[in-house]
């Protein structure tokens, strides 16, 4: 499991790379949030989910609600890299013509499941899909990523009551809890805390992690499928902006993208040079 970690700790370095280089060359999107998800992106598409990136729409995939719809680059360098498209349209991200939306679009992108990004939907219909799935008598699981930002909206409540009525033990909710939204501080702006009581007394079983440490990261997960029941919320702590040290923390880089200054900068923190190779 160690050599494992370390493959996963290295993806995780390779994704980040392509997600300051692809918004550096939007020049629109966000940066954050999409840093400060990744590491837990890198260990469902690398490690815990089934999925095929040959037959997109495979019956016996689990499914991934990116709920925090604005962090798509992370979620569409992880699948460039996977395989459901080539990495080349990742040059494409927010232009006419491209497929991949400032959003995530499952009309037009391969792997995406669901559109989001009206932030509190997400987590509803990743109930519906888990219900569904049931019906199905299916052994899919379903894992939505949430921001901490987003459990301002009440949807995400509802949604929660209703996955703990119906008793979804095939949903792992993932909380992308850094502390930041566009407009500041989440406490200050509108306070969630304490966000895994209030998960619990919403009837999920919770655990509470360090969303960055990869080992944390795959116990819970793997955990999380032994839990009956109950669905299973995983608080992740993370750091906005995480692995680019002038980005982390900082709620100015939520929606703005590297400039040509601080691309070189940002892939020096990320052990890259700017012309590709490792330093």
């Amino acid at each position: 499991m160690k050599a494992r970690i370390e493959e996963l700790k290295e993806k995780a370095r390779s994704l980040r790379i392509d997600i300051v280089r692809t918004l550096h060359h939007s020049k629109s999107g966000h940066t954050g949030g999409s840093l400060s998800v990744i590491d837990m992106l890198t260990v469902l598409y690398y490690y815990k989910m089934n999925h095929d990136p040959k037959n997109p729409k495979w019956a016996g995939r689990d499914r991934l609600v990116l709920s925090k719809g604005h962090a798509a680059p992370a979620q569409y360098v992880a699948l460039a890299d996977c395989g459901y498209f080539p990495k080349e349209d990742l040059k494409m991200l927010r232009q006419l013509g491209g497929h991949l939306q400032g959003h995530p679009d499952s009309k037009g992108t391969p792997g995406i499941e669901v559109c989001t990004g009206s932030l509190g939907q997400g987590l509803s219909m990743a109930v519906g899909m888990a219900l569904g799935l049931r019906l199905d008598s299916s052994s899919s699981r379903v894992y939505a990523v949430l921001g901490d930002g987003e459990l301002q909206e009440g949807q995400i409540w509802e949604a929660t009551m209703a996955a703990s009525h119906y008793k979804l033990d095939n949903l792992c909710i993932l909380i992308d809890a850094n502390g930041l939204q566009i407009d500041g501080e989440v406490a200050k702006i509108m306070g969630v805390e304490p966000v895994a009581d209030k998960f619990s007394s919403f009837g999920c079983h919770v655990v509470e992690i360090d969303g960055h440490d990869l080992q944390a990261i795959i116990k819970a997960l793997d955990d999380a499928e032994s839990i009956k029941g109950q669905p299973v919320a995983i608080v992740a702590r993370t750091v906005k902006g995480k692995g680019v040290s002038f980005f982390e923390n900082k709620a100015s880089y939520h929606g703005v993208t590297p400039s040509d200054e601080e691309l070189p900068k940002a892939l020096e923190c990320l052990g890259e040079s700017c012309n590709g190779g490792e330093k």
